[in-house]
């Protein structure tokens, strides 16, 4: 699988439908009979045009009927499912294709407004109920271009437009209606998945904060329990030591032995899980390398070899910055280290320059590196590329919701960085002839002035003590 750290499984909306509320429709449809009422009474008294008012009437009436209806069957919040609505539109397009049939067919300009239901559909229902409202629709439009009422003037003359321009408004219309849904589901699609992609970045962020909260509980109970703890491992070691050598109480010996051991655990244990919420609870910065150390701690135990590289860029001091140690930076910055452990070969590099104006951050692996084509997509939500059957996988271990970089990007610009993706080489080169360093590159890179923490630079270094006399 390439390196995109993206998988196959985006969330879906099988239920999107339910998102449109009854009451939206009908106000739509009172629109539509308003605004069809006020046509009709103008093509015949303004226009003095013969038309079959007591069919258009009832056309019209249609949709009143319809809209009472619903409104007293119906509750005022009532949410419709993919079914109902799609029943609606194709209602909605039938009553349309109906009066534009009674009013001239397709040489009625309003014949355009076939294509408001179909839109309607393609930011709302799934893909099959698209397909049946644009079916709809093209065979409405089709059905009205050869058969319909023509248009007469009170002297009885026929309007009609030459053959030619009905021939062009019906493939107008055809590829509106393609064009149209196609457009408007392809825009609705991709606003809903990248809603979700920052829903799943907030779920990310509040989930790393919880464990740093966490943590910190976690730390503050160790520090409590440490005095207990020493003092039960001091007591347990001297009953040792006075029981040592008496046969008639060595099952009393063992137990203080075993007391002891157990307390040794408790405060591993402690220790352990302590440790980085400690840091977080005392330490709001800290130089850039341990905070990397940090990020990358989940992932040195996974065959990969971790090396972290730090120097100052040209004319900078040797001294690393000291960085805000937040959620954000964390969290964005594991994910981009685990991306690299699990595609790297055998070798991670992390590393670290620093100038007076800037902070970067490198993040390279001795894989293969980003595909070609994704490439200019790398941190966009859903990436994915499709598998050959045969193809092996490359991190069988990791399901994920294919969010991983988009997650990593996302936290990481909210803190004011700039991240570009590249292959160190040519992915299509043998292995034997790529680079140490070439595979995916990560260049994460921030102003100075929004990473490192400003009481940190104006702190310096400590200086020789002072004495003070009273």
């Amino acid at each position: 699988m390439p390196e995109t750290g993206l998988s196959d499984n985006p969330f879906q909306h099988p239920h999107r439908a339910n998102w449109i509320r009854l009451r939206t429709l009908i106000v739509l449809r009172w629109v539509a009979v308003a605004g069809q009422s006020i046509a009709i009474a103008a093509a015949h008294f303004l226009y003095e045009l013969q038309l079959e008012i007591g069919l258009c009437v009832l056309a019209i009436g249609m949709s009143v009927i319809a809209n009472l209806v619903a409104m007293f069957i119906y509750p005022a919040n009532k949410r419709l499912n993919e079914v109902e609505a799609m029943l609606m539109l194709v209602f909605d397009l039938a009553q349309l294709g109906l009066l534009i049939y009674l009013t001239g067919g397709l040489h009625n300009p309003f014949a355009l407004l076939l294509l408001t239901p179909v839109t309607i559909a393609a930011t709302a229902l799934g893909l099959n109920a698209v397909l049946i409202v644009g079916a709809v629709a093209i065979g409405i439009v089709t059905f009205v271009a050869f058969d319909y009422l023509p248009l007469r003037t009170i002297q009885g003359f026929v309007l009609r437009v030459p053959s030619i321009f009905l021939f062009g408004s019906w493939i107008a219309i055809v590829i509106g209606v393609s064009f149209l849904a196609l457009y408007a589901r392809k825009v609705t699609t991709e606003i809903a998945a990248m809603g979700d992609a920052l829903l799943a970045t907030q779920l990310a962020l509040a989930r790393e904060q919880k464990l740093t909260d966490l943590g910190g509980v976690v730390a503050a109970a160790a520090h409590e329990l440490g005095t207990p703890l020493a003092t039960i491992k001091l007591v347990s070691s001297e009953m040792a030591d006075e029981l040592q050598g008496d046969a008639e109480i060595d099952g009393l010996l063992e137990d203080a032995r075993l007391i002891g051991e157990q307390a040794d655990r408790c405060r591993e244990i402690l220790r352990s899980m302590g440790r980085a919420g400690k840091d977080d609870l005392h330490m709001r910065t800290a130089p850039l390398q341990s905070v990397l150390e940090e990020a990358a701690e989940p992932h040195q135990d996974r065959g990969k070899q971790l090396h972290f590289d730090m120097h100052p860029g040209a004319g900078s001091d040797e001294r690393q910055p000291d960085i805000h140690r937040s959620s954000e930076m964390i969290h964005g910055m594991r994910n981009l280290i685990q991306n690299a452990v699990d595609f790297a070969a055998g070798n991670v590099w992390i590393e670290g320059r620093w100038t007076a104006q800037n902070v970067v951050v490198r993040v390279i692996d001795d894989g293969e590196g980003y595909p070609p084509h994704l490439i200019g997509r790398i941190g966009d939500p859903f990436v994915r590329r499709r598998r050959a059957p045969d193809e092996p996988r490359k991190r069988p271990e990791y399901e994920g919701m294919g969010l991983g970089l988009f997650i990593a990007k996302t936290l990481l610009e909210r803190i004011g960085a700039s991240l570009t993706f590249a292959n160190g080489s040519d992915p299509f080169l043998a292995p034997d002839e790529r680079p140490d360093r070439g595979g995916a590159i990560v260049e994460v890179t921030w102003p100075r002035k929004v990473l490192v923490a400003e009481e940190a630079e104006a702190r310096g270094a400590l200086g020789d003590n002072l004495r003070f006399e009273s």
